[in-house]
């Protein structure tokens, strides 16, 4: 059986033909199933397990990178397969599971190419997509191996998992997708603040790792999938879970 979590943004109505468009291609598929719309305060892992006792197979997430996480990210120890059907903008991991964004989608749900993937954690929770420190007085220890210090210099901290990490050169941007079996971890110092009081960076560094440790004297702040808290220490690794997804014949990895 199949479970559907749509996103809340998918009620907007510029949304409605395509949606209907997917369902319907779904149908001719013989997958459609059981429909949930998401709320702000959902409780993903609660909501998947009741459905996998009712007799849910596959969950699949309809919506965008927030969404993606937002599930995932929680219910990320749940064992059932998932998939995703993206939709709208800010779908830069659906490019990293090989999916087309709308109801080509569909096409690939059809086909169940599966694979596990890795799961970050980060001080008892999961993260899917990509952690981010904002600039901050950190050090950061890899691997029990080096350590890296701010020395002045404030650094912010990108581990990323399925998301990718992103950044310009020279008016050229840069996409580095994450490899199979480590998160990596990109650190760019402050170089300096421009005319407009906009931060400029070094170019960031490239760390593959299997565990960090980052701390500082003072809070800082860490996003992870929607997540914003302030920590003084976190260690970062994969998790032991993996999830199973379908994904598509272009994926990244």
């Amino acid at each position: 059986m199949y479970v559907y979590l749509y996103d809340n943004f998918l009620k907007n109505k510029r949304y409605d033909s395509l949606i209907k468009a997917m369902e319907t291609r779904l149908t001719d598929y013989g997958i459609a199933g059981k429909i949930i719309r998401l709320q702000r305060y959902t409780n993903c892992e609660m909501l998947i397990e009741d459905e996998i006792r009712k007799g849910a197979k596959t969950i699949v997430v309809v919506g965008n990178d927030v969404t993606f996480g937002h599930v995932l990210s929680r219910a990320a120890s749940c064992r059932v397969i998932y998939g995703f059907l993206p939709v709208g903008s800010e779908n830069s991991i659906a490019e990293v599971l090989g999916l087309p964004v709308g109801i080509d989608a569909c096409d690939v749900l059809a086909k169940r190419r599966k694979l596990y993937l890795d799961v970050g954690w980060l001080n008892n929770r999961y993260f899917i997509s990509q952690l981010h420190i904002p600039p901050s007085d950190i050090q950061i220890e890899y691997d029990e191996s080096f350590k890296v210090a701010s020395r002045g210099k404030k650094m912010e901290l990108v581990v990323c998992n399925l998301k990718p990490f992103v950044w310009s050169k020279g008016g050229k941007k840069y996409v580095v997708h994450p490899q199979d079996g480590k998160l990596e971890a990109f650190l760019r110092p402050i170089v300096k603040k421009g005319v407009f009081k906009k931060e400029q960076f070094e170019e960031p560094s490239i760390f593959p790792f299997e565990e960090i440790i980052v701390s500082s004297k003072k809070p800082f702040v860490v996003e992870t999938d929607g997540n914003i808290s302030k920590e003084i220490k976190v260690k970062i690794k994969l998790a032991k879970s993996r999830i199973e997804m379908i994904v598509g014949r272009d994926r990244k990895f």
